[in-house]
């Protein structure tokens, strides 16, 4: 069974957002994800499954948790910073906070057909 990427959550407790704005939103969240790449392998965090979830809060703070495909990855220290420099180029983004989790582990199911695709995993 193949996982999909994260989907993005979200945590709307006063309603501030219109569906079709935290739709837009969503969208420049993901844009923004897909271009981090992993420096190891030509395909972009998202795609790879490495974000676990990315919460939205109604004045559009950003939380997100995400891991690495191994815990040993030479770019752990840099990578939150990395996902946290794409996401500041989201108009009227909040805060960010970027959490690095290793539970579950990941693994190569994480990834989209887009991602086996471009590796050749078929």
């Amino acid at each position: 069974m193949n996982a999909e990427p994260a989907k993005i959550e979200t945590e709307i407790r006063a309603s501030a957002l219109s569906p079709e704005e935290l739709e837009d939103f969503t969208q420049k969240l993901v844009a923004a994800l897909k271009t981090v790449y992993d420096p190891e392998i030509p395909v972009d965090i998202y795609e790879l499954g490495l974000i676990y979830k990315v919460d939205v809060s109604d004045t559009k703070d950003v939380a997100v948790e995400m891991t690495l495909t191994a815990p040993g990855c030479p770019v752990a220290g840099e990578m939150p910073g990395m996902v946290q420099t794409a996401l500041e180029m989201v108009d009227g983004i909040g805060e960010i906070t970027v959490n690095m989790v290793f539970d579950p582990p990941w693994t190569p199911e994480r990834m989209s057909e887009e991602a086996k695709l471009e590796l050749n995993m078929f």
